[in-house]
C-alpha cells in the first residue's frame, strides 16, 4: 500500500477570502487518478467534522518524502 496526499483548499463559510491548506492522508494502492473518485467520501467526512468551512478545491499526489505524517 501507498500513502496519498488529498491536498484540500478550504475556507471559512462566512468568508471566502480566509482560506488554508488541509491534508489528509490515507493508504491506496491505486493510482492518483483512482484517489480522484475515492476522494470525496474523505472530503465529504471532512466537512462533516469541520462545519466552519467550505471545500473550494482538491487534488490527490504522493506525499513528499521530507514531510513528517
Amino acid at each position: 500500500m501507498n500513502l496519498v496526499d488529498l491536498v484540500l483548499t478550504v475556507c471559512l463559510a462566512t468568508n471566502a477570502n480566509s482560506c488554508r491548506t488541509e491534508h489528509l492522508y490515507f493508504e491506496h494502492n491505486g493510482s492518483l487518478m483512482q484517489c480522484m473518485f475515492r476522494a470525496p467520501t474523505y472530503i465529504a467526512q471532512w466537512t462533516e467534522d469541520h462545519p466552519a468551512f467550505k471545500v473550494v478545491r482538491w487534488k490527490c499526489k504522493y506525499p513528499d518524502a521530507s514531510r513528517d505524517i
